[in-house]
């Protein structure tokens, strides 16, 4: 997967910087300058590898002379006791690295590891899974990167590339109709086409939208199972449709099953488990 190094470079800096301060002491002071050595990335439980590419650019924004055999791409699956790279080199930078490459990896993996499993649930429907903004700040770009190496779809990166008029927008706007023709009137006179999505919470309000018209997407928010399905098939396939509110890894299943186009989870991003791995001194 290509990497966006001008999104990639600043968040690597800054994340040294606060770990590093004026220098790693305890290597300074317990190990030779100069020395050699090599390290090897162990995986300590299944799932499925994500942020290799972001390590091999943590590890040449500190030392580019650092050596990275790679065993594994992302996406693959992995399990206990596979190594995903090797390097070599100064044992000071691979030090350095250390935390910071397990740090990106390990919650990198989680995500991706997590998506991987919903993917497989929905394998046989037409649903995708997508993400939400519901993401660390800071990291989104990574997290949001996770999600595709998974299988996932991303969602909008940010309030910039999508409209997505939710209940606070209608609320304050005076109604969905109001809302949805404010937004028509703004893209066409920024003249910035971007999609319209819109969030509506129950079926009166659904068709209002549909009555309305004019937008690319309509988000079916905290719907029950059986509204879930009467919505779809009353909205007939003339809109793309997306689930979301209050929807796991238990449940997602069923959502789908409801015929909907997509599945948002914030859960992907805001409290999955990241997985296990180590970076390991190999002893010479």
């Amino acid at each position: 997967m290509d990497i966006n190094k001008e999104l990639l470079r600043p968040f690597i800096r800054q994340a040294l910087a606060e770990d590093l301060g004026n220098g790693d002491h305890t290597s300074l002071s317990t190990i030779p300058i100069g020395k050699q050595g090599k390290a090897k990335l162990l995986i300590k439980e299944n799932g499925v590898v994500a942020g290799i590419g972001v390590a091999l650019e943590i590890f040449n924004e500190i030392d580019s002379l650092l050596h990275i055999e790679v065993m594994f791409k992302d996406g693959t699956s992995v399990k206990q006791g596979d190594v995903v790279f090797y390097v070599t080199g100064s044992v000071h930078s691979i030090l350095v690295a250390e935390r910071l490459v397990l740090n990106v990896m390990q919650r990198m993996s989680g995500i991706a590891t997590t998506t991987s499993r919903i993917v497989e649930l929905l394998k046989n429907t037409g649903t995708q899974v997508l993400d939400t903004r519901k993401t660390t700040p800071g990291v989104r770009y990574l997290e949001k990167m996770a999600i595709k190496i998974g299988g996932g779809v991303n969602h909008r990166f940010g309030l910039y590339d999508m409209i997505l008029i939710k209940d606070n927008h209608v609320d304050y706007a005076g109604g969905t109709a109001k809302a949805i023709e404010l937004a028509k009137s703004y893209i066409k006179s920024k003249q910035i086409y971007i999609p319209i999505e819109i969030e509506v919470r129950n079926l009166n309000e659904l068709k209002e939208v549909i009555e309305v018209g004019g937008v690319d997407r309509i988000m079916l928010d905290n719907f029950d199972f059986l509204t879930l399905k009467e919505a779809v098939k009353f909205i007939n396939g003339k809109f793309i449709t997306e689930a979301s509110g209050g929807i796991t890894e238990d449940n997602v299943l069923e959502y789908a099953k409801c015929g909907v186009d997509f599945i948002s989870m914030g859960a992907l991003t805001h409290s999955v488990k990241s997985l296990d791995m180590s970076l390991k001194a190999i002893k010479e």
